[in-house]
């Protein structure tokens, strides 16, 4: 690991100042290399597919680690977006002349060395690598032991990509040993790791964030909420709420907890509740969801619980600040959602609840870097610093103040 860090140190160097049409050839012919290598990296994931089954991996994992054609099309498309975004490396913002005579700017720039480590999910090696070669930073990444065959099979694509721009190859490194205590080597690299980005379950992150000094960019729950609003769509507020829970159920952004206003509790609920019996979710509600819609008891704990599974829990409120005051105080910072046809209400809404993604009348579901024109992102973070929210292209950089004089000297 020692090593790993003293190449990834060395590779940031020349990737920083890399140009924008080297870093462009590498993320195209590592797209390229993943479409003509698509049936070894299915047959490398059908491999830990079985793997994980035979080694009895919770469902969500292996829900999260499976990896067919779409997949492949989809880190494809993202890697095609990033490297359509603009560059933001070097660009130089805020100009303004002091009374002095010196010009000061603001000019973006790579963080230095990114630390990955995540769990299932081998679209991650891909949507990372990508992200840190557009932003200009090598990374180190080590990915779950469940997806191991898979992690390897797209790491050398990249690894094609960044040798065929001209990069050094130790510009992307993935850890190729499923020791776990790779992780806590890993974490003690901080004289070579910028930034520790964690993905995956809340044990691990926990880990993270005790056991190193490296500042670590995180999420720690998906605790997502819907609110259907007193004055919002009927046929909205159903088809809204079911897609936030039923379009995939272990993902972050998935709805955790339905909120329903008192007022159209009686129009919402008996449909939603036929709708999701279909889809055999489990429901569980507070006292006036169960005497309404024959739905069994929530407890307290189910109202800070991520399920990432077929089950939801459901409140009825009486208010819009009583619905506020429930996402603030069991919610995770993640994704909330009001549906409402009420603008001051909706304004309302995204003021008062502090989370790092706030939707009107949207799918808790969009609440990710591919369809927030990201490209990509190497994690949601919960955080307030240094980044909040899907974690693109400008939460991998900083920024550095440049100066330019003309021999101007200080006299105090």
């Amino acid at each position: 690991m020692q090593q790993m860090g003293v190449a990834a140190r060395n590779a940031s160097r020349a990737l920083a100042v890399a140009s924008t049409a080297t870093k462009s050839k590498a993320l195209v012919t590592i797209a390229e290399t993943l479409d003509t290598e698509r049936e070894n990296i299915k047959a490398a994931n059908a491999a830990d597919l079985a793997g994980a089954q035979d080694n009895n991996v919770d469902q969500p994992l292996v829900d999260r680690l499976l990896l067919g054609d779409k997949g492949i099309d989809q880190m494809i498309e993202g890697l095609m977006q990033i490297d359509a975004l603009k560059d933001p490396i070097g660009e130089v913002t805020d100009l303004c002349y002091r009374p002095t005579g010196i010009q000061i700017g603001k000019m973006r720039v790579p963080l230095g060395v990114i630390g990955m480590i995540y769990e299932s999910r081998p679209n991650v090696t891909v949507d990372a690598a990508a992200l840190c070669l557009k932003a200009g930073n090598a990374c180190i990444l080590r990915g779950g032991s469940e997806a191991f065959l898979s992690n390897q099979a797209i790491a050398a694509c990249v690894t094609k990509g960044v040798v065929a721009a001209g990069l050094p190859e130790a510009c992307v490194q993935l850890v190729t040993t499923t020791d776990r205590s790779a992780v806590g080597e890993m974490l003690q690299l901080d004289e070579f790791v910028d930034v520790i980005v964690p993905r995956g379950g809340k044990g691990l992150i926990e880990r993270v964030s005790r056991e190193t000094r490296i500042p670590v960019i995180k999420h720690l729950d998906g605790i997502c909420h819907v609110y259907i609003d007193a004055d919002a769509d009927v046929q909205k507020g159903i088809d809204l709420a079911f897609n936030s829970k039923a379009e995939k159920y272990a993902v972050c952004n998935a709805m955790e907890t339905l909120l329903v206003h008192q007022q159209i509790a009686p129009e919402v609920l008996p449909s939603l509740v036929e709708k999701f019996a279909t889809a055999q979710v489990e429901l569980r509600g507070c006292e006036h969801t169960v005497a309404l819609a024959g739905v069994g008891p929530a407890t307290e704990a189910d109202w800070s619980e991520e399920y990432l599974a077929p089950i939801l829990s459901i409140k009825i409120v009486d208010e819009l600040e009583a619905a506020i005051e429930h996402i603030n105080r069991y919610g995770s910072g993640h994704t909330d959602v009001i549906v409402t046809e009420n603008y001051s209400r909706s304004r309302q809404f995204i003021q008062a609840v502090d989370s790092a993604s706030v939707m009107v009348n949207a799918s808790s579901q969009f609440a990710d870097g591919f369809e927030y024109g990201l490209g990509a992102e190497v994690g949601i973070s919960t955080d307030k610093l240094h980044a909040r929210g899907p974690v693109g292209l400008e939460g991998l950089t900083s920024q550095k103040y440049v100066v330019y004089g003309d021999g101007e000297v200080r006299n105090r």
